[in-house]
């Protein structure tokens, strides 16, 4: 992992600006430098960069909030997994922000004010607040007024300056979107990776972001949910008014940065799965649950070929793997191989070694008795097509993973379907219609109109299968795990006892359980799970929100050492942020030590933000 930070660039920054009274030139266009590249091209990278933080940063709240865990193991993200994080696991979001996003931004407002380019500013500063929100969320207390500027040991801002300060910038920023630009500047949609230069769909974007920050401080006095109400008026209105980064699966190595950042960071590891938390959404079978299973379930998990008793292979979905036993102390869930050491351990591989009707060892192939159920758990791995080739690429399938081995003589498999977010292709849903719906639900629920809020916890459902079904029409329907969801089957669902049917029915939980779903891999559902204090079921009166969700099994007593309580109803209990990473404990540690008391400590982890406190 690259080392630089906003530092280091400033330093280059300075040396630039020393120089320049000695050297005393024009610019050369054919030489370019901070002031030559015009706002389309600047503004391409600012977006794809900033999206790395965007998921990356929801990565990492993945681990925490159950959606996803991994194989035994001692790296960097199973301390996420165990709550006690190591620094080195809180590093690329800040990075991906401050070095790829962020330090471009200065020079390309400077650009944007020299052309009349405001839309581009706009668009800017829009990424501008949301970045900086992103840090807030994850570390608390960052610096902001002070980052972007010359000085290279920036003073730490407080979570409710930076906050604010993110609010007035994104009103900045869709005043700037409502202007219209000067002759000199380009068209946005010369640089518009996300809406085609599309103004309303940039502004209904900004006002999503508005709710969405709104609603985060819903513990707060001065929280109103009318108020967010309001704002949405203004923000996406249907599935056509979304903001999607889309991938591609490329082709070959070269192009792999064109594939997704949840491929990159969980889709191309064998060593991932699904918890059985997340498996319990979908399958509606957590504590009250109904049992009926959700159409997206085999889309947004695994499964995987397995032979029957009478030789037939057959697809089985994953099962999650439960967090709250001791599973990964026991040196489990095991990894699976898939390519075999000798004949004899292929042919047991493929053939499909029956434990009982229920099990199937090929994947796992150990000798440990405890474990040789394992292959239970599927990967959620799949190729990137780059990464083919005629050993494993069955026809024109081109990401499901396969055990083949010509040698042998022995059929192939899908290991694997992999899942819709995690795969090469897997689009990244930034600001989406499903989300809006849920905020409106849960702000009517929270004025006491449950009519209201019903219809919107119904929309958000459907909303979302829509949207899935977009990105799935572009498959192949004859490949399992990437049909589309038929309407039949909505339907169905939205008539079933897995959802409300009438406002006795509708609770808290059952709205941002969905939304948990609809947002898989996203940073909000972390924002949420502290938001009602995880499962402790003392926000208001709307009982547990999270039932079933609690600290993993393998917290120990250095996990125990990041947190100041053992009573679930304090919020020090839980996991409230990510430390800061070594950049600036190490280059900016005067700062950093004075920027909160636990600064230096590991209770940090246990220390809210800003917005996840009461008044």
């Amino acid at each position: 992992m690259k080392k630089l930070t906003y530092i280091y660039c400033l330093i280059i920054a300075l040396m630039c600006n020393a120089c320049s009274d000695y050297l005393d030139i024009n610019d050369d266009p054919d030489t370019p430098n901070n002031t030559v590249p015009l706002p389309s091209l600047r503004l391409r990278s600012i977006l794809t960069q900033f999206v790395d933080c965007y998921d990356s940063s929801g990565t990492r709240g993945s681990w925490i909030t159950g959606n996803i865990t991994k194989i035994n193991g001692t790296t960097y993200n199973d301390y996420i997994i165990k709550w006690r994080p190591d620094i080195a696991s809180t590093t690329w979001p800040y990075q991906a922000w401050f070095v790829y996003t962020a330090a471009n931004l200065p020079d390309l407002f400077d650009k944007c004010e020299e052309l009349g380019a405001w839309h581009y500013l706009g668009v800017g500063q829009l990424i501008h607040a949301w970045g900086f929100m992103i840090m807030t969320d994850l570390y608390g207390e960052m610096p902001y007024t002070e980052a972007l500027g010359t000085n290279i040991t920036p003073k730490f801002d407080d979570g409710e300056t930076i906050y604010y300060g993110c609010m007035e910038m994104l009103e900045e920023a869709i005043n700037n979107l409502q202007k219209t630009q000067e002759s000199t500047a380009e068209p946005l949609a010369d640089g518009d990776l996300w809406h085609n230069g599309d103004t309303d769909k940039w502004l209904k974007l900004a006002h999503g972001l508005k709710a969405r920050w709104l609603l985060k401080a819903s513990k707060k006095n001065h929280f109103d949910p009318q108020e967010v109400l309001d704002v949405l008026q203004k923000a996406p209105q249907s599935n056509a008014d979304n903001t999607v980064m889309r991938y591609i699966n490329p082709t070959n190595t070269q192009e792999a940065a064109l594939r997704s950042l949840q491929h990159q960071n969980l889709g191309s590891s064998t060593d991932v799965r699904m918890s059985k938390w997340y498996m319990d959404l979908l399958k509606n079978t957590f504590t009250g649950g109904s049992e009926v299973l959700d159409p997206r379930t085999t889309l947004l998990a695994p499964s995987g070929q397995f032979m029957n008793e009478n030789g037939e292979l057959e697809y089985r979905l994953t099962e999650g793997v439960d967090m709250y036993s001791n599973i990964r102390t026991q040196g489990g869930p095991v990894s699976f191989s898939v390519y075999a050491s000798s004949t004899e351990t292929a042919i047991n591989f493929l053939n499909g070694t029956i434990l009982n009707p229920e099990q199937d060892i090929w994947a796992s192939a150990t000798t440990e008795e405890a474990r040789k159920g394992d292959s239970i758990y599927i990967p959620i791995y799949s190729y990137y097509a780059g990464n083919l080739s005629s050993t494993n690429k069955p026809g024109d399938v081109n990401d499901d993973r396969y055990i083949a081995d010509r040698e042998y003589g022995i059929s192939k498999r899908v290991i694997s379907t992999g899942t819709f977010y995690t795969r090469a292709d897997g689009p990244s849903h930034l600001m989406c219609y499903p989300e809006i719906c849920f905020i409106k639900a849960e702000c009517y629920f929270r004025l006491g109109q449950k009519g209201q809020a019903l219809t919107e916890y119904k929309k958000g459902i459907r909303a979302h299968m829509e949207l899935m079904n977009e990105k799935l029409e572009e498959y192949d329907q004859s490949i399992y795990g990437k049909q589309v969801i038929p309407e039949s089957a909505i339907n169905d669902f939205l008539s079933s006892t897995a959802v409300a049917q009438n406002e006795s029915e509708l609770t808290m939980a059952k709205i941002m359980q969905q939304k948990f779903i609809a947002l898989s891999y996203t940073l909000e559902n972390f924002n949420d799970m502290r938001r009602f204090n995880y499962s402790a079921g003392n926000i208001k009166d709307y009982g547990v929100v999270y039932p079933d969700y609690g600290r993993p099994g393998e917290f120990d007593a250095e996990s125990a050492l990041h947190y100041t309580s053992s009573d679930p109803n304090n919020e020090r209990y839980w996991f409230r942020r990510f430390q800061h990473c070594s950049h600036e404990k190490d280059r900016n540690s005067i700062n950093h030590q004075a920027s909160n008391p636990e600064a230096l400590e590991k209770t940090i982890n246990s220390y809210p933000v800003w917005w996840d406190t009461a008044d």
